[in-house]
């Protein structure tokens, strides 16, 4: 006889070998029991977790000589002959070559023909989604009623391709991944009535290799045992599967949280050597990034982290001494490098590179000191401090070529300019508070004056222009300094603004008359002469 592979040879031959599906292999046995069964199902799911094998098995116990039956004995000839295919009565086929609209025709035809040896004739059509939708509109009367001998299982890994009336016509039954310790367990069971020598570590990698798929898990283990004999170390499966121990995983993610561009370089460097998939590699780091921040956050990750207790230890260490942060920021750049390698020509190239990036990205600062560092800055602006940006800088400290030799000193030296306000005055602790919370509103205040004051009011003159006496006079800028003298007197205040008039002396009879002085020109005027490296030119009063 010839070989037979895993997958085949422990195939479930009743409902309770399916490993992983008992919400479905419960129901279908109750509807068996109950005489309650549709004419009609759908089974959905990834691949290889049970979906022919289940339609298999339910073709089985309805046509068992003890059925229709929950547990087909299985010794039978319609047991026997349906669970290697050839029974005539359990008519498999394949929906990606029998998908035309002349095949279900010729379905629609046999369907009225009674079974031969069976109580029902079973039709189990794999891949059903790959059917023309002329095949579907075809198959939807036969569906809807058919014969009573007659029994539909369409399976499938593409449900949303199934249109809504075939859906509407089934009985769905969803199968799910198949967890792995699961899938690790059936394999030990496997392994050992094989007498197959393996660790527990080494049927953890092949489970998480296969995804959630018994049949891959079990090909893989059959690759496994060509590759070693009976006898399979940790290091032959890593070479079968391409995967990189966890070990590695964990050093290299060490190079990362401690910026080492240049070690890991050099183990990339070793790992192209040994002809390690750079994709794939990268793939587990961005994996064991993402356990690291599922250790820092769920307080019992066993159940999420698909790893053996030994290797979920060590991730617990390792994720102890990192900054969900920092993690977080990796596992963002990670997977930005591993989408540009699929598509770049030089794939090392582009890890490399990403690594250093990785290495050289910075912890973002909290909202709330960026704003701490906000108000610092503008306090400093309120006092008069200068704040070293680009341009207007540099127009500061370049003079043009047209400037005049003579240059107007500033207003006021920095120092003065930045001192507080004298004791017992009231007004200058109401600017100096001004300066830190709107500076360009003290900026347009800074030559005022209280002219009067009485219980509740104060009348402040301001040296300027009409400009400068409509900018304080605005409703926001009003409720503010009315705000920060309640604030200084402790008592509500009202504030009155009026326009200083300008004092003119007149000039001697025949004298040149002169501009004036720093102090008495307006503040904007100052900044503007300071800028430009100005002077003010008087017009002719003779002209």
């Amino acid at each position: 006889m010839s070989y037979q592979v895993f997958a085949r040879k422990w195939r479930p031959q009743v409902f309770e070998d399916v490993v992983g599906q008992g919400h479905i292999t419960r129901t279908l046995q109750n509807a068996i029991a109950t005489n309650r069964l549709a004419h009609a199902f759908l089974f959905s799911g990834p691949r290889g977790v049970g979906k022919t094998t289940t339609a298999r098995i339910l073709a089985k116990a309805l046509n068992c000589k003890e059925g229709p039956t929950p547990t087909p004995c299985g010794v039978c000839d319609p047991c026997r002959e349906t669970a290697a295919g050839t029974s005539v009565d359990v008519i498999e086929i394949d929906g990606a070559s029998n998908r035309g609209i002349e095949h279900i025709r010729e379905l629609r035809e046999t369907v009225k023909y009674a079974p031969v040896g069976g109580k029902y004739k079973v039709y189990v059509i794999d891949e059903v989604h790959m059917l023309t939708n002329e095949a579907f509109n075809a198959l939807l009367k036969t569906l809807e009623e058919p014969p009573p001998h007659v029994i539909f299982i369409f399976a499938t890994t593409e449900p949303q391709k199934i249109p809504a009336t075939i859906h509407s016509r089934c009985q769905r039954y969803g199968f799910k991944r198949i967890a792995l310790t699961e899938i690790a367990s059936k394999l030990r069971e496997i392994t050992d009535k094989e007498g197959i020598k393996v660790s527990d570590q080494g049927l953890n990698l092949i489970a998480r290799a296969a995804e959630g798929s018994m049949r891959d898990s079990q090909s893989l283990l059959d690759q496994a045992v060509s590759y070693s004999g009976m006898e399979i170390r940790n290091e032959d499966i890593q070479a079968i599967l391409g995967a990189v121990a966890q070990e590695t995983l964990k050093t290299f993610a060490d190079g990362l949280l401690a910026r080492d561009a240049s070690g890991l370089l050099r183990q990339i460097d070793t790992l192209l050597e040994q002809g390690q998939d750079m994709r794939q590699f990268l793939a587990g780091v961005v994996e064991h990034v993402r356990n690291l921040i599922i250790t820092r956050i769920a307080k019992d990750a066993g159940p999420i982290i698909e790893l053996p207790a030994a290797d979920l230890e060590t991730i617990k260490q390792q994720a102890s001494g990192a900054e969900t942060e920092r993690l977080i920021m990796l596992f963002d750049s990670l997977s930005r490098t591993l989408e540009e390698m699929r598509w770049s020509p030089h794939q090392r190239f582009t890890l490399e590179v990403g690594l250093v990036k990785a290495c050289s990205v910075a912890t973002l600062k909290p909202l709330g000191e960026v704003l701490d560092r906000m108000k610092s800055l503008e306090a400093q602006l309120g006092a008069g401090g200068r704040i070293q940006t680009g341009k207007p800088e540099a127009v500061r400290e370049h003079s043009a070529s047209y400037a005049s030799s003579t240059r107007i000193a500033p207003s006021a030296p920095p120092a003065a300019a930045g001192a507080g306000p004298a004791p017992g005055d009231p007004w200058g602790k109401i600017m100096t508070l001004l300066k830190q919370k709107k500076a360009s509103l003290a900026s347009v205040l800074g030559h005022s004056k209280i002219l009067s004051s009485t219980a509740d009011t104060l009348v402040i003159g301001i040296k300027g222009t009409n400009f400068q006496l409509e900018l304080a006079e605005q409703k926001e800028s009003r409720d503010l300094v009315e705000q920060l003298a309640a604030e200084v007197l402790g008592k509500r205040t009202q504030i009155k603004y009026r326009l200083l008039a300008e004092e003119k002396k007149t000039p001697p009879r025949g004298a040149h008359p002169k501009n004036p002085a720093p102090e008495e020109q307006d503040p904007l005027l100052q900044d503007t002469l300071s800028i430009f490296n100005g002077q003010v030119i008087e017009p002719d009063s003779t002209a």
